[in-house]
């Protein structure tokens, strides 16, 4: 097969009845595809990417003009009236032609366009556009920041958690808090002695925590430790960190957490989850649910939250 960037030619002697062709691996992006042409009654023309991770994982949405061109030139061209936008894997473009050549003839695939979708959802974006390698060269250094921490590579700081200590980079750290960038630009006992204590954080939610400031976000393990995140958040001004826990701690408040949720919504200043909190112990009644835990609630809770409690009962009576 033969090919530009955006075209591919494959070269077809006299098909005799009943027969199947394959032809060689040709790239055309970032994937190989294939070709096949079978005889039967009809002629079926096939066109797919190969079977690999990255089709898999992303599989090309093509745009594409297709064309039989007979190498008699008395003989019509067969135009396809053209694919837009169709994600494509093993079977899902076939084109059955009436017409039975004679000779030899050229299969010709001109790409219109190829694109690809976010793993993590939106709108898919071209191959051969700047926002295609505006993306993978985010997505490739955030990997390879990744590396950094899982490989360890030229580390320079140790952490030190309650169970097990970690290594990571100043310039990462400093990079995404303005409170660690402090800490190293003084002369306090962090830049002397190129360790970190963050003894009120578990081993594993401070993995966690790393693992969000470098790029590798872990949904069970983010979901597991929000609450000792958004304490490291907010104890270490990463904003977008605090706001990605409380997005969460918003998403599945119960009877056996509101009033945790609700203290620490007070604790952190979260009037969103504070809100959401309220309303499902009174607006919907769950106050009487966990009258027993509500009323221990009240006896070590802030009194300017107990108020603001008993104000939104009021209103609501």
């Amino acid at each position: 097969v033969e090919t530009t960037p955006r075209l591919a030619q494959w070269r077809i002697d006299t098909l005799s009845s009943c027969t199947y062709r394959k032809s060689d691996p040709f790239k055309i992006g970032p994937w190989k595809w294939y070709l096949t042409v079978e005889r039967n009654k009809q002629l079926f023309v096939k066109l797919f990417p190969e079977v690999s991770s990255l089709s898999r994982e992303q599989p090309p949405i093509a745009s594409f003009i297709i064309k039989l061109v007979p190498s008699s030139p008395n003989r019509k061209t067969l135009i396809h009236p053209g694919i837009c936008d169709k994600q494509l894997k093993n079977d899902d473009f076939v084109w059955a032609v009436d017409t039975l050549f004679t000779g030899r003839f050229i299969i010709d695939v001109e790409f219109l366009d190829l694109k690809i979708a976010p793993p993590t959802g939106g709108e898919p974006s071209s191959i051969w556009s700047g926002s295609y390698i505006e993306k993978n060269s985010a997505f490739t250094a955030l990997t390879s920041l990744s590396r950094m921490l899982s490989e360890a590579i030229h580390t320079d700081i140790t952490i030190n958690a309650n169970g097990g200590c970690t290594v990571a980079h100043r310039a990462i750290l400093a990079a995404r808090s303005p409170v660690f960038r402090s800490m190293f630009s003084h002369n306090l006992k962090e830049k002397e002695l190129s360790t970190v204590d963050i003894s009120d954080m578990s081993f594993e939610a401070c993995q966690a925590f790393l693992n969000y400031i470098y790029g590798n976000f872990k949904a069970d393990e983010f979901l597991a430790h929000r609450l000792a995140l958004l304490h490291a958040a907010d104890k270490y001004d990463i904003s977008d960190l605090k706001e990605a826990c409380h997005e969460s701690l918003l998403e599945d408040i119960d009877t056996k957490n509101v009033l945790v949720r609700l203290q620490t919504a007070h604790l952190y200043q979260l009037p969103r989850l504070k809100s959401s909190c309220m309303r499902y112990m009174v607006n919907f009644g769950k106050i009487y649910d966990i009258r027993d835990d509500f009323n221990a609630f009240l006896q070590t809770a802030d009194r300017e939250l107990i108020a603001e409690i008993f104000q939104e009962v009021l209103a609501v009576w």
